[in-house]
């Protein structure tokens, strides 16, 4: 599983990394976690606000910061 990360580096960036890693252990899941702060390639998604949860290429998340139980749910799938 490929999740990427999309933001700056602002605060909630960090956190919906954080959350994302916490998720992402609890819930076993083998996934490589990124950050991608290059303005060009978040908007190459089509994301427009940051922060942005994307997973195998589907954007799950974009402008806040998911919720820990909401990330796991988006893993299990």
């Amino acid at each position: 599983m490929d999740i990427k990360i999309l933001g700056p580096g602002c605060p909630k960036c960090h956190e919906t990394e954080k959350v994302v890693r916490e998720a992402v252990a609890e819930a076993g899941a083998d996934a490589a976690v990124e950050k991608v702060t290059d303005v060009m390639q978040i908007a190459g998604y089509g994301v427009f606000g940051t922060p942005a949860v994307v997973i195998d290429g589907a954007v799950k998340c974009v402008g806040k910061v998911p919720k820990k139980d909401e990330v796991i749910t988006w893993l299990k799938k």
